[in-house]
This record gives structure tokens, C-alpha cells and sequence, in this order.
């Protein structure tokens, strides 16, 4: 009793705590809707607008580049005419005219073959043409000789025929004799058997008849001689006219042979030419790959030589070539002159893209088909030719092709 007096608990212990306060619930959605929002709204957003973006610049993308005034690639180097030459004929070589990466002008020579067999066989074969054109005068001296021969054959057969013309007529004067004289004969003889002729008067009669018919018989001799001598003229003129078709075919065969001999001098002349290598046009020569004393074979490769011509091939994108046209003016800025522009035009533009002039063309029908975008060749010619000789083949360029619209 008395602890419990001793530690009295107050009136106010015993009285309940009062609640805690708790704040409006409508003030939390609004923060935790803006804080989810914040959260996801925003990165949806951003996706969404680069989604269309990405579409917009995929549908579009080529329209853009394609329909650009001003195309520009750095695919683009400095070609040239760059040409191995080569030996066509075997040989030693003698001399060597020109140094490494000389310039020279067209016909200047380069490299100079042995020559002694070549100018040998160039001898032989003009020799060889004479001797032909020899064989056709020849033949045609006796094409005059046997021409001549057939004249007098022909002349023969002339002369033969108007003996024959000769002996007929005479054969009807000598039977015209004949016809005279014996009638009278008989006409004589039978004034004999009479007594009422002389017989002076009748022995000189039957002479008379006696000549004529002698006559008579000498012109009809004559005319089977002249007939004789028709045939055998006639012969002659035959023969001797295939002695002259025989030349003439002989001559054929000769004109032919000396074609044929002529071809062999020109194919000797072409050949001694090839001893000789000279620059095929203006420009300069890459590095020599012979000295003198080398044998060389058909093929073997001398000198390169580099034509002074120049121009640039730029590989544009297939999407650039929309309103890219021949004759459109281009600006070259070549790495190596850095600051420096050169100017052009376009002067052609391949038929097909790369891909197809490749050894091994791509076939997009195997299943694992990926686009790639293609390129296509554009040459630019220089509108200075003088600024070629700046140039070297394979520098590489800078272009920009400015479309006409």
C-alpha cells in the first residue's frame, strides 16, 4: 500500500494519445503520375521522333542526295593512257635512247633492236620481187613472140585461101580451054578421015587440046595443094594460139607469184620496223626493264609509256547520278596540290557500275542477298590540257560535278 502511495500516476498519463495528423491524400497522384511520366513518357517520345526521323530520312534519303546541285565524291584519282610496250620480233637489244621517267615526243625512239638479219631478209625479199617482175616481162616477150607467130599463121591461112581462090579460077579457064579445043579436035580429025584438013592444021589442033587439058590438070593440082596448105595454116594458127593461151596463163601465175613476193617484202619492211620501238604519242617512260646486249623474245616488255593526256574518274554513288548529265562542268581538287582547283566537264558516264565489269560479277540470286549501293564511273576531261602535264596518273582527287537543273 504505501509503495503504491509513494509513486502516484498522474490523471494525465492515463488519458489516451491523440492521433497522428496524416496529410491530404489528393496532393500524391499528380507527383507520382508526373514522376512516371518523366520516367517512361519522355524516352518514348524521343524514340518515337527518332523513329521518325530515321523513316523520313530512309524514304527520302535519295530524292535528297540524288537531286543535290553539287555532287561530290573522293573516289575519284587521275588516269591516263598507260601502255606496256613490247617487242614483236626477237633480238639483241642494242641500244637503249631514253633514261627513266624522260619525257618524250611522238616517234621518238625508245629502244633499238639488232636489225642485221632483218635488213637481210628485207634484201632478200626485194631480190625475190625482181626476180618476179623479171619472169613477167619475159613472159611477156614471148606473149609478143607468139602473137607474131600466129600473125603469120593467120597470114598463111590468107595466103592459102586466095590460092585456093587462084586454082579455081584457073581450073575454069583451063576447062574453059579445054571446052574450046576439043571440039575442034574432033571437028579436025574427022575432016582428016576426008583428006579436007591438013594434017599440020589437025596435029596443031590436037596440041592445042593436048595443053588445055594438061592446064586443066596443073590448076586442079594447084587447087588440092592450096587446100593442102589452108588445112595445115590453119593448124598452125591453132597451135600457136595455145602456145599464146599458155602464156597467158603462165602470165597469171607469175603476176600471183610476184603478189605473193611483194607481200613477203612488205611482211620483211614490217618486221625490220619492229626493231625499232618508238613513243606512240606524246608523254613520258616509266622505268626501263632492258639494257643493251639483252635477248629479248616476242612479248617481252621494254618501257611503259605514259600518254600526256589525262583525265579524272570519279566513282559517284548510284544515288548522285539522277540529274548527272555529259557536259556538266566539274571542280577538281587533287591531294596533292592542296589550295589548287582544277576545272573540267563531263564527257561520259559508264554504261553499267563496276560491279559488272568485275572478273567475278556478284549474283544476288544465292539466297544471302545484302544491298549495297553501287558505284558508277564518271570521266572528267580537263578543260586546260595544259595542266595534264601537272598531273600523274593515280593521284587522288577530290570532284564535285555541279548538275544542271
Amino acid at each position: 500500500m504505501a509503495a503504491e502511495k509513494a509513486s502516484p500516476i498522474p490523471s494525465e498519463t492515463m488519458k489516451p494519445a491523440p492521433a497522428p495528423v496524416r496529410t491530404a491524400e489528393p496532393e500524391h497522384p499528380p507527383a507520382q503520375t508526373r514522376r512516371n511520366w518523366q520516367k517512361y513518357g519522355t524516352p518514348a517520345l524521343v524514340v518515337l521522333l527518332a523513329a521518325a526521323v530515321i523513316f523520313t530520312i530512309t524514304r527520302n534519303w535519295n530524292a535528297w542526295e540524288g537531286g543535290r546541285i553539287e555532287q561530290v565524291t573522293d573516289d575519284a584519282y587521275v588516269r591516263g593512257d598507260l601502255t606496256p610496250l613490247s617487242t614483236k620480233v626477237a633480238g639483241i637489244v642494242r641500244d637503249v635512247k631514253v633514261s627513266d621517267y624522260q619525257t618524250v615526243r611522238k616517234g621518238d625512239l625508245l629502244v633499238q633492236l639488232d636489225d642485221d638479219d632483218y635488213q637481210a631478209q628485207v634484201a632478200q625479199a626485194k631480190a625475190a620481187v625482181e626476180a618476179a617482175k623479171s619472169a613477167i616481162e619475159n613472159n611477156r616477150r614471148q606473149k609478143q613472140l607468139q602473137q607474131a607467130k600466129v600473125d603469120r599463121a593467120l597470114a598463111g591461112v590468107s595466103q592459102a585461101r586466095a590460092e585456093i581462090s587462084s586454082a579455081q579460077a584457073g581450073i575454069e579457064a583451063a576447062q574453059a580451054d579445054v571446052d574450046r579445043t576439043a571440039p575442034e579436035r574432033r571437028r579436025q580429025e574427022n575432016l582428016m578421015e576426008t583428006n579436007s584438013t591438013t594434017r599440020q592444021k589437025l596435029e596443031q589442033v590436037v596440041a592445042q587440046d593436048e595443053q588445055s587439058r594438061a592446064q586443066l590438070t596443073s590448076r586442079q593440082a594447084g587447087l588440092q595443094q592450096a587446100k593442102a596448105a589452108l588445112a595445115s595454116s590453119e593448124s598452125s594458127v591453132d597451135a600457136e594460139r595455145r602456145g599464146l593461151a599458155v602464156l597467158d596463163s603462165q602470165e597469171a601465175q607469175l603476176i600471183a607469184d610476184l603478189h605473193a613476193k611483194e607481200a613477203a617484202l612488205t611482211v620483211a619492211q614490217v618486221n625490220l620496223g619492229y626493231t625499232r620501238i618508238e613513243a606512240p604519242n606524246d608523254g613520258s617512260v616509266g622505268e626501263r626493264q632492258v639494257r643493251p646486249g639483252q635477248l629479248v623474245s616476242p612479248g617481252t616488255q621494254v618501257i611503259p609509256f605514259v600518254s600526256r593526256s589525262k583525265w579524272v574518274q570519279a566513282n559517284y554513288r548510284e544515288t548522285q547520278l539522277t540529274n548527272m548529265k555529259i557536259g556538266d562542268v566539274a571542280e577538281i581538287r587533287v591531294d596533292a596540290y592542296p589550295g589548287k582547283t582544277f576545272h573540267g566537264k563531263v564527257i561520259e558516264i559508264a554504261p553499267a557500275s563496276g560491279s559488272q565489269f568485275a572478273l567475278l560479277p556478284p549474283d544476288n540470286a544465292t539466297g544471302n542477298y545484302t544491298k549495297v549501293v553501287q558505284r558508277l564511273s564518271v570521266k572528267i576531261a580537263l578543260d586546260d590540257a595544259s595542266t595534264a602535264d601537272e598531273l600523274r596518273p593515280g593521284l587522288s582527287v577530290t570532284a564535285t560535278v555541279r548538275t544542271r537543273r
